[in-house]
């Protein structure tokens, strides 16, 4: 559900029609023990109390953990034995308005040693195990690409041996015309991603979320290139991340009218009730505006900016595919040319997630720049240049990507092409203004008290997002003029999403000793698996409070602990690919 992070659950993204009566007893505001072992609430307690990375953090690199139970000392410890190796000074206390915490750094950056270890304070207790290693973030990027393959649809889907019982039949095999897209009869389009806790699939979110991927090979493929995903695709002589981000593509490229235009997305009328994907037998529709030209402009710059770029990705693995990408591009922004900006709202009768937008010149930029980055063409050139500097703002006020504010890719693409007829006084903006705002996002993560770039405006509906989408733009910053601090800041929001936070909890399924436990999401929630499917990514806290579960939460909340770990808490608990995604691109930057 990543559609508005502002506007009522119910005119937004998702617009689920009624409130699941999924307010289950029993579920928890965090995981507790019961989900996790049979300690005593004490030590359970002292764990939530003590704040670390359960994934854990690299042998050469700072180390800090955060306490909020007043202590004095600390120590790390041998997880297999208990042996001390590493001793410390807790930090002075720091308050923390956005959690109301008062808050103890623990600092052992001086530990040198790769194992498996615990921080144990003397009067509060131990912290929940962790991993101090070369490559440590290694598994936690298998874990969140391979969500991605838990999310197809039009297939069947079974995560094998390693993860028993996660698996799914075919689903969502049939798709038709909606009235609203100006056709009607079938229409071949099975394949791509669920976009999150519901069965829809959209072509705007699946821009960002697939460009987000793309560019993450972009970077890092040198690092992504052998790491292999255990998918259908696997050993067919493309990389793993490249053969999954083709899964959503190739039903992207089927979004697309024989004019060029692409329509809005797929989905049926309204949600489907908490069912497994193949018991979800609602028709699967191709949704349009409802009245002439029936596709959206955002849609079809999205899907020509994503065509552009898997032109150039895929160009060594399957030039055919590469090709019609390609194509499927120039056509994309032919029809664009003609109808800049038809935006697009749910038509009557239509309640799943919108991703309206009221204006789609960035998503224009971001094509134009694509495009000419691939083909050096000098139309493409003129239209970004023509326009960037309107978009240069967006790069003040950091994370500036997101599903509906895509200028950053557009003028992060053009600065970061090695093309040379590329403008350099345009080249210099665009890197100027990122590294300045980096900069200041360096000092303003570096005095909070969790360690954390968020602000109070920024635990909002997809927060997490919002968390991974500043450690992208500090990784960004970092392709301009590498700096350690950049990549220190990044990995701090890492540390936030896996465990360094208020609650004590890893905010992906099946990643740490503590992680959360009833993701909105049907697969997670259809009572066929033992529990979550594995490897996503939770919205996380919400002051918005959009749903009934927030709110009723206490009214007095500070902003970062308005979060319930409830299958009923859309506005907080969802899952959807565009932050995931984001925390692909970080976790695959921090990868040796």
């Amino acid at each position: 559900m990543a559609n508005s992070l502002f506007l009522p659950y119910m005119s937004s993204r998702s617009g689920r029609g009624l409130l699941l009566p999924i307010l289950l007893a029993g579920l928890l505001l965090c995981p507790a023990a019961r989900e996790q072992g049979t300690e005593s609430a004490g030590a359970e307690s002292a764990r939530l109390a003590i704040k670390v990375d359960q994934v854990g953090y690299p042998v050469n690199g700072p180390k800090v953990a955060l306490v909020s139970s007043p202590a004095t000392i600390f120590e790390i410890r041998r997880s297999s034995d208990g042996g001390v190796v590493f001793r410390g000074n807790l930090a002075p206390p720091q308050s923390d308005p956005d959690s109301g915490d008062q808050v103890q750094a623990a600092d052992f950056s001086g530990l040198r040693r790769a194992g498996i270890f615990y921080l144990a304070v003397p009067g509060v207790g131990r912290s929940w195990d962790f991993t101090v290693g070369k490559n440590v973030f290694a598994h936690a990027y298998y874990m969140a690409m391979r969500a991605f393959y838990g999310q197809r649809c039009g297939t069947a889907v079974d995560l094998g041996p390693e993860f028993p019982g996660y698996a799914h039949a075919i689903c969502h095999q049939q798709g038709e015309f909606h009235p609203s897209s100006g056709a009607n009869g079938p229409r071949d389009n099975i394949g791509g991603w669920h976009d999150a806790g519901d069965y829809g699939r959209y072509m705007v979110n699946s821009g960002i979320s697939t460009g987000t991927l793309l560019w993450a090979w972009e970077i890092y493929g040198r690092k992504l290139k052998n790491i292999p995903l255990k998918i259908p695709e696997s050993g067919n002589g493309t990389p793993d991340i490249l053969n999954e981000a083709r899964w959503n593509l190739e039903w992207m490229l089927k979004m697309q009218d024989d004019d060029g235009g692409a329509w809005h997305k797929q989905t049926s009328e309204h949600f489907s009730a908490f069912v497994a994907p193949e018991d979800d037998k609602l028709p699967s529709e191709v949704i349009g505006t409802g009245a002439a030209p029936y596709k959206s402009t955002c849609a079809t710059a999205d899907l020509a900016a994503v065509g552009a770029i898997a032109a150039r990705v895929y160009q060594p693995y399957d030039a055919k595919f590469a090709a019609r990408a390609l194509e499927t591009a120039r056509r994309a922004w032919a029809w664009t040319e003609k109808n800049p900006d038809v935006t697009f709202r749910n038509p009557p009768g239509v309640t799943t997630g919108e991703y309206g937008d009221a204006s789609c010149k960035d998503e224009r930029l971001w094509a134009a720049a694509e495009l000419w980055r691939t083909t050096g063409e000098a139309a493409y050139n003129n239209f970004f240049l023509k326009n960037y500097a309107e978009f240069l703002p967006s790069l003040d006020s950091p994370p500036a990507e997101n599903w509906a504010s895509v200028a950053p890719m557009g003028l992060w693409t053009y600065a970061l092409s090695s093309r040379k007829d590329a403008d350099a006084k345009a080249v210099a903006a665009i890197r100027e203004r990122t590294l300045n705002a980096a900069r200041a996002v360096v000092e303003r993560t570096r005095r909070n008290p969790y360690r954390v770039s968020m602000q109070a405006k920024d635990y909002v509906w997809g927060s997490n997002g919002v968390a991974a989408g500043y450690g992208i733009y500090l990784l960004i910053a970092n392709e301009f003029e590498p700096d350690n601090s950049f990549v220190d800041a990044a990995r701090d929001n890492l540390h936030y999403l896996l465990g360094r936070n208020t609650f004590s909890l890893s905010w992906m399924t099946q990643v740490g000793e503590h992680s959360f436990q009833h993701p909105h999401h049907r697969p997670s929630g259809d009572g066929k698996q033992p529990g979550p499917w594995p490897g996503l990514l939770s919205g996380g806290p919400n002051a918005g409070r959009q749903d009934a579960v927030l709110a009723a939460l206490p009214k007095d909340l500070p902003p970062a602990k308005v979060y319930a770990d409830q299958l009923a808490s859309y506005a907080s608990n969802e899952i959807c690919i565009n932050w995931q995604a984001s925390l692909v691109f970080l976790l695959a930057g921090e990868l040796r």
